[in-house]
């Protein structure tokens, strides 16, 4: 008798509790970080180009990765955790 034949261990999941939460196609975290930093260099510096520049290229960087891998910033955190045992 296989788990999936016996009644009550199947339960329905709804797609949007699997998948990551983005904004504009970024992680919500980065897209906000991103914009805040933007926002600071643009109002707080008033150099608005470069506080432009830094919003659409940090972005587009964000989006990519993205698509490359949704749980990107998740996976990178963890790595930055782990001690490195082969130091060159």
């Amino acid at each position: 008798m296989n788990v999936r034949d016996v009644e009550g261990f199947e339960v329905s999941l709804h797609r949007s509790l699997t998948e990551p939460i983005l904004l504009g196609g970024a992680p919500r975290a980065l897209a906000i970080i991103n914009g805040t930093l933007a926002a600071a260099v643009g109002i707080g510096l008033q150099l608005w180009i470069a506080g432009l520049v830094l919003f659409v290229a940090g972005h587009a960087l964000a989006v990519w990765a993205a698509k490359v891998d949704p749980q990107f910033l998740e996976v990178f955190g963890r790595h930055l955790k782990h001690k490195s045992h082969l130091e060159a």
